[in-house]
């Protein structure tokens, strides 16, 4: 128990922390919410899309967070498996050797997107 807890320890919060950012991010500039100066052009720029299209830059951005996600643990997970020069543990232990492959660990019906995500694991 306690080594799949701490493996979810981690997924929390690379969801909260990365997906949920990105992808909050993306919806603020998509809904002309974003606060920064910096953003301006861009949300004046969004502002010229229909809703379609914004749908559809919306899971371009959760599709790209997604898969940017996946590739960083897939390398996790090579380097764990040869030359083990990088690793991330969670309350002692390496989260990579708690896995069977830890890059799928957010994509499925019970993974981390499903269970930690505010925009789930299906967007």
């Amino acid at each position: 128990m306690e080594l799949k807890q701490s493996l979810d320890v981690f997924g929390e919060f690379l969801v909260k922390n990365l997906r949920d950012k990105g992808i909050g991010n993306a919806e603020a500039l998509l809904s002309n919410k974003s606060k920064s100066p910096s953003n301006l052009k861009t949300q004046t720029e969004i502002g010229q899309f229909n809703e379609s299209q914004k749908d559809l830059i919306k899971e371009i951005v959760i599709k790209s967070i997604d898969g940017a996600i996946h590739d960083f643990l897939f390398s996790l997970q090579e380097l764990a498996d040869f030359e083990n020069n990088i690793q991330i543990f969670v309350n002692g232990k390496n989260i990579v050797e708690l896995s069977d492959g830890i890059h799928g660990e957010s994509f499925s019906e019970n993974g981390w997107n499903a269970k930690f995500s505010k925009y789930g694991a299906k967007e």
